[in-house]
């Protein structure tokens, strides 16, 4: 039934296609029910429509080459035609006019008042989807155009925002499926201060965008001025943004060219259920694929935490809502009832404007409603500084601009409203804050020195001495009586540390003793887990830096509630890697267990991870090919270590970019061994119904079988290593007609291209392209479909590092078309477009 629907629709759309050819109306001319226009490149047309169950008539635009018809501008979406008389035509003065040819009554116009009367006026419908009125027979002078007049539909070089010519542009939704008529949602731009996009219900705030940073929109850090989100990448379209005396306005343009040579369509929708929609035309799947939303979550809605308080999805307590520092709940009986819409106050006793005001920085947030800000751009953050200190009214003050450091200068006076937390991206907001507020969290302040200082320090060394002389006698005493071997204890700087108590055991029967770390110490090393310490987060939870009383600095794992890993990863993890000593797999300092906390606390490397530098342009173009290569050398002695030297043979699982850590000297370390699995001496093959790892880089045998292997991680360093070559990441990876890195590369190396993959950056800082070639060629043999065909780690070492003959690659595995129903591989039946980066776990495994 379905099929011959699809039959009815194409039939039909070629009867329209053939009723008209042309794309212009003139004044001669008109426009009846049952003829279109057709742009010149054939993308758009434009006529009468129907749109769901509605016999109501509407002239409108909508994609030419779409089964689905999708309608994305309607002219007299308030004034509907009943029946088939509309009549769409240009009158004496100029004007565009729908007429109701059954009563004789025009139902929409132009309606332009200062038009000069030319019989050589025209309309045209353009291959962008614009349909414009042109005054002149050259076609030089537009009178009008519907660009400038959208529904709820913003498309590729239309202009979002202000213009002094025409005024805002407003989009608004369809009251619904069948009623293109104006919504109750509304998308525009508020020019008040700063400019922030706005979705409205009516009169009320849903959702901001927060004002532009010279980079990005402060609440939607994904959408950036060179791309779109991290989900995307930067592959589809690219955005503009112009603030000047004519206008405020923001545009995208498309990048993409699919396989047959055009365009691939993208919209951004207004939805009649509320939410802003990106979409992009998946012709494979004859539908549209939403690829950006907005809001999404319970911090997307406008002040969901009220004034003063800050939403964090991560805060791994279970309210998202806190109040920001100073400040406590209004009420907080509603508080305890998680409604937080009545914000929060300054705490009592604790006023602002005294000589000890302090600005404490809050990082990675998207700044409050720019609507009662005041804006100075010739400001630096410094004068922006001492402008806030100086005024008692003065709550928090912000960079305008980020762009090219930190210059311009936003002020708050008032209420600080729609604050919310992202994980690494976001702006800095410096916030005003008594000094004695600012003491309790910060370990330095002013506050604390002298005797009062001492006084604290000195009654905590001697509690922590009195715990672990109790700590000590107790399992001293426990031990003696049961005949278990004595536990070692050893202190250290003032830190509680000590041996795990009973043996933790593998099948080998080796035990691991790791040092225990007191709750306290960690919260001290962390200063209470700030968000200016915070590294990064994952699928486990938060990574915070610290540092202990002796001056080390240590990179604390905080495992979530929420987490998808639970006691069992965190307990192989501890068990696992507390046996490994290599230089390049990151060390293991301890762990703590306390309070339904579970933390591993390990070395601090000072570079973060691999997919910071390889997967960012700027950073990237600071690492030479000769690196980068000790790099992919140093990734692979750790593995090697880990399947064939070390007294345990370990299957990492989760070989990605963000699992490599960096040194201060770029050396790798292999990390995050929460998913690993120990295997016998003699074992080669496991299998799981309980599937883990990072898509994008899972072997098709795991990901498909459940089966792994040595052979396994082998597939995920190949996937890594064209990822280091390449700059881009596998699973998010849209080239040509290929949907992943995999698919290009083995493309451009049956064609003798493969050099053509490395990216940019590298400047040809590679003197000779054999190793780069040998590289490619290495990586290719890891990601062979099938598990036997792929190299050992020892055998990829020795073909990396010597000039030795390599066998032809065989088909890799999940290669797809972008556009086809037939992919290369049999073992890749089922297209996998997934771009999060984070571990993930799927029960259902064949």
């Amino acid at each position: 039934m379905n099929h011959m629907k699809e039959i009815v629709t194409y039939f039909l759309l070629f009867l329209l296609q053939t009723s008209s050819s042309t794309d212009t109306i003139r004044p001669n001319q008109s426009l009846k029910d049952g003829d279109i226009l057709v742009s010149s490149g054939k993308a758009f047309v434009l006529g009468f429509f129907s749109p769901g169950k509605s016999s109501n008539r509407y002239v409108g635009i909508w994609y030419n080459k779409v089964v689905e018809q999708t309608v994305v501008w309607v002219a007299n979406r308030d004034n509907p035609i009943n029946g088939t008389s509309g009549v769409l035509a240009i009158d004496p003065a100029g004007n565009l006019v729908l007429s109701d040819g059954s009563h004789n009554l025009s139902v929409w116009s132009t309606n332009l008042t200062s038009m000069i009367m030319k019989k050589s006026s025209s309309a045209q419908l353009m291959d962008s989807g614009n349909f414009v009125l042109f005054q002149d027979q050259s076609k030089s002078v537009i009178t009008w155009q519907s660009f400038d007049y959208p529904t709820n539909t913003m498309l590729p070089n239309m202009k979002a925002g202000w213009q002094k010519r025409t005024g805002l542009n407003i989009f608004t939704s369809w009251k619904s499926h069948d009623d293109p008529g104006t919504g109750e949602y509304m998308f525009k731009l508020e020019l008040i201060c700063t400019p922030q996009f706005f979705l409205f219900k009516g009169t009320k705030k849903i959702w901001r965008s927060g004002p532009w940073n010279g980079r990005a929109w402060s609440g939607v850090p994904d959408l950036v001025s060179s791309g779109v989100p991290d989900l995307v990448s930067n592959f589809i379209f690219k955005f503009s943004y112009v603030e000047n005396d004519d206008e405020v306005t923001i545009t995208y343009s498309r990048l993409v060219v699919n396989e047959s040579g055009t365009l691939d369509l993208i919209r951004l929708v207004v939805n009649e259920s509320g939410t802003l929609d990106w979409f992009t035309w998946q012709e494979s799947e004859r539908g549209w694929a939403r690829f950006w939303s907005a809001p999404t979550d319970r911090c997307d809605s406008y002040a969901h935490c009220g004034a003063s308080g800050n939403c964090n999805l991560y805060n791994l307590s279970e309210f998202e809502c806190s109040c920001l520092q100073g400040f406590e709940p209004k009420i907080e009986r509603q508080w305890y009832l998680r409604d937080a819409s009545r914000g929060c106050k300054r705490k009592q006793g604790e006023n602002i404007c005294g000589n000890g005001d302090r600005f404490n920085k809050v990082t990675n947030v998207k700044i409050p409603d720019t609507s009662i800000a005041r804006v100075n751009k010739s400001l630096e953050l410094r004068e922006c500084h001492d402008l806030c200190l100086k005024n008692c009214s003065c709550t928090a003050f912000a960079s305008a601009n980020i762009s090219g450091g930190e210059n311009g200068c936003l002020t708050w006076h008032g209420d600080l409203v729609d604050i919310r937390q992202f994980s690494n991206k976001g702006q800095d907001l410096y916030l005003r804050v008594p000094d004695v507020e600012l003491a309790k969290y910060t370990r330095n302040s002013r506050g604390f020195h002298g005797k009062r200082l001492a006084t604290i320090v000195i009654v905590s060394i001697l509690a922590m001495l009195l715990i672990l002389l109790l700590s000590c006698w107790l399992l001293k005493k426990k031990r003696k009586g049961t005949g278990q071997r004595k536990s070692r204890y050893c202190f250290s700087t003032g830190l509680t540390s000590y041996g795990s108590g009973g043996e933790e055991r593998d099948g080998s029967g080796t035990s691991a003793e790791v040092s225990i770390f007191d709750l306290s110490t960690i919260v001290s090393a962390t200063e209470d887990f700030s968000l200016a310490n915070k590294l990064g987060e994952g699928g486990f939870g938060a990574v915070y830096k610290g540092r202990l009383p002796n001056g080390q600095e240590i990179a604390v794992k905080r495992l979530s509630k929420i987490s998808g890993q639970g006691g069992e990863e965190f307990k192989n993890e501890i068990t696992s890697i507390a046996r490994l000593q290599h230089r390049n797999l990151v060390r293991l300092l301890g762990c703590c267990i306390q309070q339904d906390e579970k933390m591993l606390v390990y070395e601090y490397l000072p570079n973060k991870s691999l997919d910071n530098f390889i997967f960012d342009e700027e950073r990237r173009s600071h690492i030479d090919w000769s690196k980068l290569f000790e790099i992919i050398l140093g990734i692979a002695r750790g593995m090697i270590y880990l399947h064939e030297d070390s007294r345990l043979k370990i299957i990492h699982r989760d070989l990605k970019a963000s699992n490599i850590l960096l040194d201060t000297s770029m050396n790798p370390k292999i990390s995050d061994f929460g998913l690993a699995r120990i295997f016998g001496v003699d074992q080669i093959e496991a299998n799981t119904n309980r599937v883990v790892g990072t898509y994008g880089y899972m072997s098709p045998e795991y990901a498909m079988e459940g089966l792994f292997s040595i052979k396994s991680d082998v597939y995920s360093f190949g996937v890594l290593l064209l990822e280091i070559i390449c700059g881009r990441k596998n699973s998010s990876f849209f080239q040509d007609n290929t949907v992943n890195l995999v698919g290009y590369v083995w493309d451009l190396w049956r064609e003798d291209r493969a050099l053509d993959i490395v990216d940019s950056s590298l400047n040809n800082s590679y003197k000779e392209a054999n190793q780069v070639l040998r590289c490619i060629h290495v990586g290719l043999l890891c990601v062979q479909e099938y598990a036997p065909h792929r190299p050992t780690m020892s055998e990829v070492i020795f073909m990396l590092c010597n000039e030795t003959t390599l066998p032809y690659p065989k088909q890799p595995a999940f290669v797809f078309k972008k556009a086809s129903n037939t992919p290369y591989s049999s073992s890749a039946g089922v297209e996998n477009r997934s771009v999060n980066d984070m571990s993930i776990t799927v029960v259902e495994a064949r």
